[in-house]
């Protein structure tokens, strides 16, 4: 304080009341003040929680993790037959694909691959948009324009005049059919408590997997018997019958479009517009498009854990579609299998996937009730099972690879296949229960940028696997796939111990 203020406090004229004013009078003023002050904080904090519009407890039965079993199953079928819909249709393709190439007159090799793998580079650009619009409006709207768009980009592929046409439709297909394999992740964290999310996730990730193994053996018969283009018509009919089902039996899941809903009843009702969710702040339009496009492209280069673990999954699923390409090589060339018998081979990895279905969904969850110690759950609980799960892969790999390139018996390749299966569905459970435990309410965006990452892999891998092949041969061939694969085994392990030290660190702590 200056000399002019304190001046100027001296002269000022003095208050007679405040002179008699005695220590009691003073100690009882400040009370009185204090106390008032205390009122009106509380009333404020009521007046908040009043005009607060949540869930009405944890045991809420709007919540859709307290949904009936009947009414949360009806959703999940839907999506997980809409799930494995479309993952079949992209390989259907693959031993008819010679007689799609006499159809247009071509014989460019590289093309005849394009035309199988342009399918999965449409989920690479599908769930950029999708993921995110599905958090911007909810997932219904998304599931259903999807749904008939999908089957429209079917019924277009059976009708196509051009090549160049079949493959832009087929893009089409694969981008609006990657839908559930996008959003289906966030509809089962909307869903299903994380205790028992293990056994759901393993059957949904049953579809990308089994999808693309039991597609040859229906397209092979199919393409046999009645010619490429009824390959897209029965792809036509399914997807018809999946819109249907979505429209028919899936509800709207997602949290804060529900207590939208909920928000936007009781204001109609009582006239207060002082309501709002606990989302309610960050559901502004603008603000909700600009994070909700964005977020996908944040968790995948600035995630460390996105990132890396989309690529490791992205990798094994290009494995996949690479082996999925080069079977009709292997058995028609080698074995001199029929188009229709070379479908068989698949079953190989079939089998291996639904043994990792079952070893995977069954320890995930009882794991979860071992480790969640006093109810202290922690996502990385997802990732023990991968641990030796990972290392059946590059078995696998080294098994089929050299067994083929012996040209021992047909059944050995097909066994070493049957390794690659286990590892790949423990793979991609672990990883998508992972995602979803560790981004609640992002789900969709996490999942988006794992599915774009796996998906550009599976469509480009492809392209070089014939060449590789080529070059190195089935034996070395594949054993450089072993190796990579061998190399990224302790990954799991690194997340495992170290996952949430990294999710935690201010460093790679996103606003999404």
């Amino acid at each position: 304080m200056g000399i002019p203020e304190v001046v100027a406090e001296a002269a000022a004229p003095v208050d007679a009341e405040k002179l008699n004013t005695g220590p009691k009078d003073i100690e009882k003023e400040v009370e009185d003040s204090t106390k008032t002050n205390s009122d009106a904080d509380i009333e404020a904090r009521a007046e908040t929680q009043e005009s607060l519009v949540d869930w009405g407890g944890e045991d809420d039965p709007a919540k859709p993790m307290n949904w009936g079993n009947w009414r949360k199953s009806r959703n999940i079928v839907t999506i997980c037959y809409c799930t494995f819909l479309t993952p079949l249709g992209s390989t259907m393709f693959a031993p008819a694909i010679q007689q799609v190439m006499k159809t247009y007159h071509s014989s460019n090799p590289l093309l005849a691959s394009f035309v199988v793998s342009v399918w999965v580079l449409g989920y690479f650009f599908g769930p950029l948009f999708l993921g995110p619009l599905s958090e911007m409006y909810g997932r219904i709207p998304v599931y259903w324009v999807c749904n008939v768009l999908f089957t429209v980009a079917n019924v277009a592929s059976a009708l196509s005049p051009s090549l160049s046409a079949l493959v832009v439709f087929r893009f089409f297909c694969g981008t609006f059919g990657g839908c559930p394999i996008t959003i289906g992740a966030g509809t089962f964290g909307d869903l299903i408590r994380p205790e028992h999310r293990g056994k759901i996730i393993a059957i949904w990730s049953l579809g990308p997997i089994m999808g693309p193994i039991l597609g040859p053996i229906a397209g092979g018969y199919l393409g046999e018997a009645a010619g490429w283009r009824w390959i897209c018509w029965v792809l036509a009919i399914a997807s018809g019958v999946g819109a249907i089902a979505s429209f028919v039996f899936q509800e709207e899941t997602y949290p804060p479009i529900l207590l939208e809903r909920k928000l936007k009843r009781l204001r109609k009702e009582t006239g207060n517009t002082n309501l709002r969710t606990p989302f309610s702040d960050n559901r502004k339009p603008s603000l909700i498009f600009r994070r909700s496009i964005i977020r996908p492209l944040r968790l995948l280069f600035l995630s460390p854990i996105v990132s890396i673990l989309s690529l490791y999954q992205g990798i094994i699923y290009g494995y996949m579609y690479l082996l999925f390409t080069t079977f009709p090589l292997v058995f028609e060339g080698q074995y001199h299998f029929s188009q229709g018998t070379v479908g068989l081979t698949y079953l190989g990895m079939g089998i291996g996937s639904i043994l990792g279905l079952a070893v995977g969904g069954t320890v995930s969850d009882k794991l979860i009730k071992v480790l969640a110690v006093d109810g202290a759950f922690k996502p990385e609980y997802r990732l023990p099972p991968l641990i030796p799960g990972a290392y059946f892969i590059p078995v696998g790999l080294f098994w089929y690879g050299w067994s083929a390139a012996k040209q021992t018996h047909w059944i050995v390749p097909i066994i070493g296949t049957v390794w690659v299966g286990i590892g790949s569905n423990i793979l991609m459970m672990c990883i998508a229960t992972y995602f979803i435990d560790a981004h609640p309410l992002h789900e969709a965006s996490a999942t988006a940028a794992s599915t774009a990452v796996r998906s550009l892999i599976g469509a480009l891998v492809p392209l070089a696997g014939r060449s590789m092949y080529q070059a190195l041969g089935l034996g070395w061939g594949n054993s450089l796939l072993g190796f990579l694969a061998l190399a990224m085994c302790p990954l799991p392990w690194y997340f495992y111990k170290y996952g949430e030290r990294i999710r935690t660190n201010p460093r790679f702590q996103l606003r999404l």
